[in-house]
């Protein structure tokens, strides 16, 4: 199936707002589709979602290359992603939580992760991977799905507590959908009408199973059905119709008067342009020509033709964003690289008392740290 086919693709419907074919706003070449509504954004905030999507690209290349150098470990790329997840961190409030994946690095950066956070934990270092105490952004989730049953907890809890409001919102992927811990956790939302909002990023490619193979049901958003959950798609690609319904999302969250339930399960369709992760091979399960077609519709080129159309963005300004998203991205490479730790560290918080075979470990490397001393022992390892 093509990007445009699997774009327009009509479904069959599951809720009052079937979503017989994905919410879009701006077509492939960012102009404003037929009676599409913009969301009410200002020119500045416009702008600022454009240097967000641009600097996630940036920094998602970079990231690329240092692991190639063997700066950083095993990274999870997101371009082709990268317009999705600062459209959805883009309508949250503060106090909203954000439980992201492995690979929503953007999603993280926009609401309120530092760039060099992301960084550190990729360089070894604990240092960036606790939840920090003024960002409401849980660590990222390895295992596949159980972020899911515990964003649906942690808003259980608001709900509890009358917290009326925050919400939560959780990203999986398509491959989540599969698993156990995906049905847990939204047939209790559903139950327990939380304030929650699932995010589902359909890049189509679960590492290398195909969408079509993760589900025998037309779209991935009608299994929002049987959890009496409203089941929305739409375009990935397009941040302003992403960041809409998102919005609209977590404003239904925290309406407990509210006619319908409130959480809710997104399907945002979108295209992993590259590997799954830095250890994965994608022409081994896809065709070289399959990213070309969806990047024809590529977020940062439509808002930017968006934004030029309306006269917000011009070359002169472009040229400014650029010069100051290398600035950011060079800054936070040097802290998270200058940044200096104590091996023993590796050893902490694994258990709540250290057992007798880790201790020997430590004691074999504080050994040979003391015979070679750090720097020589360092070239050792190398």
């Amino acid at each position: 199936m093509s990007a445009q086919d699997e774009i327009e693709q009509q479904t069959i419907s599951n809720t009052p707002q079937a979503n017989a074919e994905p919410i879009r706003i701006l077509d492939e070449n960012g102009n404003v589709l037929p009676n599409a509504e913009v969301p009410d954004l200002s020119d500045d905030e416009l702008l600022s979602m454009y240097e967000d999507i641009k600097l996630a690209r940036e920094f998602d290349q970079r990231a690329i290359s240092l692991q190639r150098q063997g700066r950083i470990a095993t990274y999870a790329p997101m371009t082709g992603q990268e317009g999705s997840q600062v459209a959805t961190s883009y309508a949250l409030d503060d106090q909203d939580w954000l439980f992201p994946t492995y690979r929503e690095h953007a999603a993280k950066y926009v609401h309120g992760v530092d760039l060099a956070s992301i960084l550190k934990p990729l360089r070894g270092l604990r240092e960036g991977y606790a939840v920090p105490d003024d960002v409401n952004v849980m660590p990222e989730y390895i295992p596949i799905a159980t972020q899911v049953p515990q964003a649906m907890g942690m808003a259980w809890g608001f709900k509890l507590q009358g917290r009326t409001d925050e919400a939560v919102l959780c990203h999986l992927g398509d491959g989540a959908t599969s698993e156990g811990d995906f049905h847990e956790g939204l047939n209790f939302a559903g139950v327990f009408d939380v304030p929650a909002v699932f995010v589902c990023n359909n890049n189509q490619w679960a590492i290398s199973v195909p969408r079509e193979r993760q589900t025998a049901s037309e779209t991935i958003a009608q299994k929002a059905r049987s959890y009496g959950l409203e089941g929305i798609r739409v375009d990935g690609l397009d941040p302003l119709a992403v960041y809409k319904v998102t919005r609209d999302a977590i404003n239904k969250a925290k309406d407990p008067a509210g006619d319908e339930l409130r959480p809710t399960f997104i399907e945002s369709i979108q295209y992993r342009y590259g590997a799954h992760t830095t250890a994965d091979d994608p022409s081994v399960y896809r065709e070289e020509n399959e990213a070309e077609e969806w990047r024809e519709m590529d977020p940062i080129d439509r808002l930017g033709n968006y934004l030029r159309g309306e006269g917000i963005l011009d070359d002169e300004l472009e040229a400014t964003i650029d010069d100051r998203i290398e600035a950011h991205i060079d800054e936070a490479l040097g802290e998270a690289e200058n940044a200096e730790t104590e091996p023993e560290k590796m050893f902490e918080h694994v258990y709540d008392e250290m057992p007798a075979r880790l201790q020997e470990q430590m004691d074999e490397l504080n050994a040979l740290r003391e015979k070679y001393g750090d720097e020589e022992f360092s070239e050792v390892l190398e």
